[in-house]
């Protein structure tokens, strides 16, 4: 093993040593000796008293130096995406990187809070970084998911000293992203998550072995964490603020923000990632309204949430993609931090936009993204009334529909859309399992005589009806290859709970048989079809547990333990014409 120049370690902190070298050692691949000096535990002070606690690596020559920040949630010592190892990379390449941990994580004092935190302590942070002996009083940040967020909520304080940000996989969105999406609650990621930040160290490998669907089924929602096996006040905020209400609102940026934050910014999603709807939310934004619009960059590339921070693999699932797909994010980020912060470097060498097409397999540079050729095109919905399973009648054309017989199925939230026992999103599998429900609609194209490609958000607008009085409704985008295999596209499966279709900020029941228009978000997708391919749409009513069942009713979520069927209408004709809108952007 390389040695490591560090000042003395106390030896309470000998532990957490170990952990950061077995960290390394599993999650990161071999390394050449990096020279630097390394402090643990330091305590920043917040201006509420409160410290919280870092580790900082330095550039072995004692100067002063442009500092980088990365604030976690999920413990600094033992981050399972090689935190410790990147902070070594950047002190190696002239920088200080201080890792830290969250308010009420890990070694740092106070009460850990969905976010509503790191707007202050961010900026408390950055300035207590710019005033050590050590820095230059330049300050940038980085890091994945939750880390991202931490960035945009900081910047939004304008700390004097925050120069840049290189945010990657950022949660934005809070009604549809995380904890909720179309307005359905997120639940296994509530209860999970929840979990997983309870008291200071990370609690996950300690729940292996429990019955995680008899626990999901437990009603009412309120109390599962009892089913689970402790008190999560988190998930139990999450469940009970269910509309944009003030909590939300704390957390979310706004126009105004927008128009007011000026820095350098590198977005960095992924087409099978999660949280891309928060990291698109930000960087169109930026784009459109920040006074720094000209100095924000994306990469998007065919990763998972994780894989947008490591750089991603050339398979996923049935998913296949070329060498080129793998990219050095770290050597990015340095490149863009080596300018805007150092000033080493005479320009930042990257496009507007660098985003992977995946069927097509290839990367393509655009002065912007959504690309400025991409034209809206409509994808309507036909059958003769029977598109119920994959043997059904249903296609896609883009002609608009005649007077057609409607699309009917029957919803039973006890019965939901389920994947197969063990699978992940990050899997993606062939579904043509799924599509043998008669709960679930499907509509397909003709076999494709020329490539048709999609870049941009994408949205189905579907005109049902229900005998409830709230309901949900789902919608899946999917590449049919020549042997059948269907492959769903994007980050994740849309959904719309009805209460929901006019906005968050209230609930809105429904008028029993009521045909009305819904706008299900499929969030942004960058694909080519391929010639022999089809695409195909689903539509049905669930999918759990990443979401709770709609029980149908009408009553609070939260507290709710009755039950019943609905009697789902989907309809396309003249009047009420269902469709999926696409981005289609030319071919080279």
């Amino acid at each position: 093993m390389c040695p490591v120049t560090s000042i003395p370690t106390p030896p309470h902190r000998k532990a957490v040593l170990a952990l950061l070298v077995l960290s390394a050692a599993l999650f990161v691949a071999p390394r050449a000796c990096a020279d630097f000096r390394a402090q643990f535990g330091v305590r920043i002070p917040m201006r509420d008293g409160v410290h919280l606690s870092a580790d900082v690596w330095l550039p072995k020559e004692p100067g002063r130096y442009p500092a980088l920040l990365v604030r976690t949630p999920y413990v600094k010592s033992v981050s399972e995406v090689g935190l410790s190892d990147s902070a070594r990379f950047f002190a190696n390449h002239g920088y200080v990187v201080v890792l830290q941990d969250t308010r009420g994580r890990g070694d740092s004092d106070g009460q850990f809070a969905y976010f509503s935190n790191e707007a202050r302590d961010g900026y408390d942070s950055i300035e207590w970084i710019a005033a050590q002996p050590w820095s230059n009083g330049k300050v940038g940040m980085y890091g994945v998911s939750y880390l991202g967020s931490a960035q945009w909520l900081a910047a939004r304080e304008h700390p004097p000293h925050l120069i840049c940000i290189a945010p990657t996989a950022a949660a934005g969105r809070y009604f549809d992203e995380l904890p909720y999406r179309g307005g359905a609650f997120m639940f296994e990621w509530a209860i999970q998550w929840g979990n997983y930040v309870s008291e200071r160290s990370l609690q996950r490998s300690n729940t292996a072995g429990l019955n995680m669907k008899e626990i999901l089924d437990h009603r009412p929602l309120l109390t599962v964490d009892e089913a689970f096996g402790r008190p999560m006040p988190i998930y139990r905020e999450l469940l009970e603020h269910n509309t944009l209400d003030e909590y939300s609102q704390r957390i979310q940026l706004n126009a105004s923000d927008f128009r007011s934050l000026d820095l350098p910014a590198l977005t960095i999603t992924g087409w099978f990632d999660p949280d891309q709807s928060g990291a698109l939310f930000y960087w169109r934004n930026m784009r459109s309204a920040s006074p720094g619009k000209d100095k924000q960059y994306l990469l998007a590339g065919p990763w998972t949430h994780i894989q947008t921070f490591y750089g991603g693999t050339t398979k996923l699932g049935d998913f296949e993609f070329s060498g080129d797909s793998i990219y050095d994010t770290r050597a990015l980020q340095l490149a863009f931090f080596d300018h805007f912060l150092k000033g080493s470097t005479p320009s930042f060498n990257f496009p507007r936009a660098r985003i992977y097409i995946t069927g097509a397999n290839q990367w393509r540079d655009y002065d912007e993204y959504t690309p400025s050729e991409a034209r809206s095109r409509p994808l309507y919905f036909h059958s003769g009334g029977r598109a119920n399973t994959l043997g059904g009648d249903g296609q896609l054309t883009w002609d608009s529909p005649a007077d057609e017989p409607a699309d009917h199925y029957t919803y039973d939230p006890h019965h939901p859309v389920r994947p197969a026992d063990g699978e992940t999103a990050d899997q993606r599998p062939d579904q043509r399992y799924l599509e043998r429900r008669d709960d679930v609609l499907v509509y397909s194209t003709a076999v494709l005589e020329h490539p048709v490609t999609i870049a941009g958000k994408i949205f189905v607008h579907l005109f049902a009806a229900t005998d409830a009085r709230d309901t949900d409704f789902t919608a899946r985008l999917l590449d049919v290859d020549e042997s059948g295999r269907a492959l769903q596209l994007g980050p994740f499966i849309g959904i719309i709970r009805a209460r929901y279709r006019h906005g968050y900020e209230r609930t809105e029941f429904l008028a029993p048989g009521k045909t009305e228009h819904y706008q299900i978000e499929l969030y942004d997708i960058a694909h080519t079809f391929l010639p022999g391919h089809r695409l195909r749409v689903e539509i049905s009513s669930s999918y759990a547990p990443t979401f709770n069942p709609n029980q149908n009713t009408g009553n609070p979520v939260a507290t709710d333990t009755e039950w019943r069927l609905a009697q789902q209408t989907i309809l396309h004709n003249v009047s009420s014409a269902s469709y999926i809108d696409l981005p289609v952007v030319p071919n080279p």
